[in-house]
């Protein structure tokens, strides 16, 4: 079974269950890494520890970030890889992070433009999923459902940091918001809004 070590970043589903301890008892005492493994099973992850971060960009223009929560999620291990799990975000709690704002151009308004029709219809489609169909390196391959609509979607460099028996599962994915129907295009021809939507996931689970 091969085992990964951890460096500083992980994602948000992982692919194989290693990961590395460290501690450091004085300021000459050198890190010691040890490596350890989930067990095979089902294992749930803590919504409130976790954090799905997104970034959209105006291009030439902007960019906006921020966070959405993550209302629910499990991973489940066959013989010390993942092969299974989902995740559930509660799009009715987009944060804004940035601090791209204006008297005119608020974060109250992006966020309520964000859970327009327009976007993501919150109101009609308040979550989104990503079930885990399996896992190949260091990439985690999975069905994104966005306002009903579904397409395979990698969570790509993951990594898994493990310290007193909590794991923390980091990485990155990127998908096209207009293959789910988030198909609002800014109405003046020098503003255009990237397709791409960026997320960095960091879900936190105990061993």
């Amino acid at each position: 079974m091969k085992k990964i070590k951890v460096l500083a970043l992980a994602a948000l589903a992982s692919t194989a269950f290693y990961a590395c301890t460290s501690s450091t008892e004085s300021e000459t005492d050198e890190v010691a890494d040890e490596v350890v493994t989930l067990s095979d099973g089902s294992h749930e992850i803590s919504a409130e520890a976790s954090e799905v971060s997104w970034k959209g960009v105006m291009l030439g223009v902007k960019e906006h970030t921020g966070t959405v929560a993550l209302q629910n999620g499990t991973i489940e291990v066959t013989d010390g890889a993942i092969t299974g799990g989902s995740f559930t975000v509660d799009l009715a709690n987009i944060v804004p992070t940035d601090s791209a704002y204006n008297e005119e151009q608020t974060r109250e308004k992006l966020v309520g433009h964000l859970s327009s029709p327009d976007f993501f219809d919150v109101e009609n489609h308040p979550t989104a999923t990503f079930v885990i169909t399996g896992s190949e390196g260091t990439t985690v391959m999975g069905d994104l459902t966005i306002r009903g609509i579904t397409h395979p979607e990698k969570v790509e460099n993951v990594e898994i940091h493990a310290v007193d028996g909590v794991v923390n599962i980091k990485g990155n994915m990127t998908f096209d918001r207009k293959q789910y129907d988030v198909s609002f295009d800014v109405p003046m021809k020098d503003m255009v809004i990237s397709d791409d939507v960026e997320l960095d996931l960091s879900v936190v689970s105990m061993m």
